[in-house]
């Protein structure tokens, strides 16, 4: 308590009155509620260990993926996440931690975090919501190994129209077929009219 009052003494001595700081924790809120509300999938990672340089590079790792990379005070994550989608990560929410967020690609977003893990063990995801889904990190590693969302819907492309094309081949074997009948026909009526 005696520590509660010294830094409210600190922030008066500096200009700032309590009002003051809880308007400003609650903009962040704010802030945060309105990029997890857009967010398609989030991480959550404990940082804990990486120093400025290491959290700078990962930060552009993730900024080229398109992912957002967020340190939030806990009691303000618990309720800016509650308020969205993302409220199964209430309960994860614990310690220092990361959020990662995406409004594109979670399989990106992924990637680099579990590439990043493995370059920085001190990096460690520990769960995250994609599609409504609650992920555990190993399953957020099974993730980060599928392929691109290009990739993956090239692949379902080429599945759907594989069937179509052998169905087009099938139909145009059986109209050269009944073509080569009538010809057949034809001649034979030719032979025997002569």
């Amino acid at each position: 308590m005696l520590y509660g009052r010294l830094q409210a003494v600190k922030w008066r001595g500096l200009g700032v009155t309590e009002k003051t700081i809880s308007e400003t924790k609650i903009e962040k809120v704010r802030f945060l509620q309105a990029k997890l509300a857009d967010a398609k999938a989030a991480i959550l990672s404990d940082y804990c260990g990486l120093n400025v340089q290491e959290m700078s590079e990962l930060r552009g790792m993730l900024r080229k993926a398109d992912v957002e990379l967020h340190v939030v005070k806990n009691t303000l994550a618990r309720r800016a996440v509650e308020s969205t989608h993302l409220k199964p990560l209430t309960e994860y929410v614990k310690g220092p931690i990361a959020v990662a967020l995406t409004i594109d690609d979670a399989v990106g977003m992924a990637k680099v975090l579990t590439e990043y893990t493995k370059k920085e063990p001190k990096l460690d995801i520990r769960v995250g919501i994609i599609e409504g889904r609650v992920l555990t990190a190993q399953q957020i590693t099974q993730v980060a190994e599928l392929p691109p969302r290009e990739v993956l819907l090239a692949q379902m492309l080429g599945a759907m129209q594989n069937p179509l094309s052998g169905l087009a081949g099938v139909l145009h074997g059986v109209l050269r077929q009944l073509l080569y009948a009538l010809v057949a026909i034809k001649d034979a009526k030719g032979q025997t009219g002569d």
